[in-house]
């Protein structure tokens, strides 16, 4: 039976020649698709949907519904209500339009 170090090299032994199988093969992969694109007359563009990105959307800033006169902090009335608030009716704290 092997011991642990002896299977541990094994293991990196074999993951040496996979990793160099691998790049043989991305070689060959690369080398393969330039020739057809070349043949065809094709660029990476005409490949389409490859090298385009989605366009982020961009979030605006929701304002401030509620605000503590005393200290200036405001709140969105998104997610938990700040301490401030607790045990108080919120609605005294609503910003006026």
């Amino acid at each position: 039976m092997s011991s642990y170090s002896e299977l541990q090299a094994q293991i990196a032994e074999l993951q040496k020649h996979a990793d160099a199988a691998r790049t043989t093969e991305l070689a060959a992969a690369k080398t393969k698709i330039a020739e057809i694109m070349k043949e065809h007359g094709l660029s990476i563009a005409d490949l389409g949907g490859v090298a385009k990105n989605k366009d982020a959307k961009v979030r605006q800033p929701v304002a401030a519904q509620f605000r503590n006169a005393e200290t200036g902090e405001e709140w969105t009335g998104r997610g938990r209500a700040p301490r401030w608030l607790d045990g108080k009716d919120k609605e005294q704290f609503r910003i006026k339009p």
